[in-house]
């Protein structure tokens, strides 16, 4: 423990969460070392720069690395308080995968000594958290762990999932309330007293089991309500009806709250959390399944609409966005990027992406002689939009700039987009 008693901090996993958890925590006051296998990773955070994209991070970062609060290292330090933050993906059966959770507690295991706190925050499925304490039982046979023995135990372990959006990732850190799952009442209390030294909002205990389903439960519950809006799309594109219409005059209703449809769901929280639920318990659990296929779905039926499009056209053709949302540069499990390389396949060097948050295309791309190109590029060479990210930079395109373009809009962001009577009918439907 420092001698202003503020816990020594080791963040493992510095990623689009536990980079910005491991700055605030040191502006906070702690000192924080940031563990990543990533050598560039680690170079970078050491110059006070970042690798990923997020409002106000580079400065913080910049700050407390300056102050000496923050340092990166590719080795697990001893520290006080150690906070899992690494990725838990799933295989191409959908069961998940906690290898780098478990690979995390065989690097922390050596050194730990009584009275430390391990706090586990990657989305994860029921009952991990009690995997990572029996794996370091194993390593650290001279420690009591919690849960295995009667009284005391000589090391705390929790699990406090996140619960950020990205582009807003600082506040709600900050701000968000917190569910702290102890493997024991003990645990849970020690680990409280950790978040409240840079959580505002509310600190709530529970079991480790109860915190990891609530996280799951959270980005399934927003999974099956998409899935709604994706599926009324589909419906209403069948009927020849404008879904964001529908919506809009549907939501008028004082308890309905239809979400957007779009291309599909990405990212890794609500793309891959349900899949974790199914896991566990596949014969309870239809709906969350089904929600899952409607979503996964909606990508091969947007690709098919725009095939139609291109198919009535000859020249270029944009994608704008490759990103799961707006306004950052996360691609992970990311509904566009799919779309744009499955179009880019099948046509080449008609295809034009826009994505302001890359410099070069993903891999997906290779091979496909498709280009990365700048939107004003886009306006003065692509006949066909096909809007796949409501970034604001799209967004800012005045109507006198596309009223000569063949849109397809998935995401809803140009209501004032007129159909052209001599050209193929715009398409407005997230479909």
């Amino acid at each position: 423990m420092q001698a202003d008693n503020k816990p020594a901090v080791a963040v493992i996993g510095l990623g689009y969460i536990g980079l910005p958890t491991a700055a605030v925590i040191a502006r906070s006051g702690s000192h924080v070392v940031g563990v990543d296998v990533e050598s560039a990773v680690v170079d970078t955070i050491n110059e006070g720069r970042i690798h990923i994209e997020e409002i106000d991070l580079e400065g913080l970062v910049q700050g407390v690395v300056s102050r000496g609060l923050l340092r990166a290292s590719m080795d697990v330090p001893q520290a006080d308080v150690f906070v899992i933050a690494v990725p838990t993906p799933f295989d191409d059966e959908h069961a998940p995968d906690i290898r780098f959770v478990l690979d995390a507690a065989r690097a922390v295991a050596p050194r730990l000594k009584s009275g430390d706190c391990i706090i586990l925050e990657s989305t994860s499925p029921v009952g991990t958290t009690e995997k990572l304490r029996d794996l370091i039982a194993k390593e650290r046979p001279d420690l009591i762990l919690p849960g295995l023995q009667d009284g005391p135990a000589d090391i705390a372990i929790a699990y406090c999932p996140e619960r950020v959006l990205p582009g807003r990732i600082l506040e709600e850190l900050t701000n968000n309330d917190r569910v702290i799952g102890g493997i024991t009442p003990r645990c849970a209390r020690k680990a409280l007293s950790f978040y409240r030294r840079f959580v505002r909002g509310e600190c709530i205990t529970s079991s480790a089991r109860a915190a990891e389903m609530t996280k799951l439960t959270e980005n399934a519950y927003r999974d099956v309500n998409i899935a709604f809006a994706n599926e009324l799309s589909i419906i209403s594109d069948r009927l020849g009806l404008d879904v964001w219409e529908v919506i809009r005059l549907a939501n008028r209703h004082p308890r309905v709250n239809i979400l957007s449809p779009g291309p599909g769901v990405g990212g890794h929280c609500i793309a891959v959390d349900p899949w974790f639920i199914v896991h566990s318990a596949p014969d309870e659990t239809p709906l969350i399944r089904a929600a899952r296929s409607v979503n996964d779905g909606k990508i091969g039926h947007v690709i098919e609409r725009a095939e139609g499009l291109i198919a009535k056209t000859s020249g270029p053709v944009a994608c704008l966005g490759l990103a799961f949302k707006a306004n950052i540069d996360d691609f992970r499990e990311s509904p566009a990027l799919k779309i744009a390389a499955a179009l880019a396949q099948r046509h080449g060097d008609r295809i034009h992406v826009v994505e302001p948050y890359a410099n070069a295309l993903p891999a997906a791309f290779d091979g496909t002689n498709a280009r990365l190109i700048d939107l004003d590029s886009a306006i003065d060479a692509c006949e066909t939009f096909i809007v796949l990210v409501d970034h604001d930079l799209f967004k800012s395109i005045p109507l006198d700039e596309r009223a000569d373009k063949i849109v397809y809009d998935t995401r809803g962001i140009w209501p004032d987009q007129p159909a052209q009577p001599d050209k193929p009918h715009r398409l407005r439907l997230a479909s």
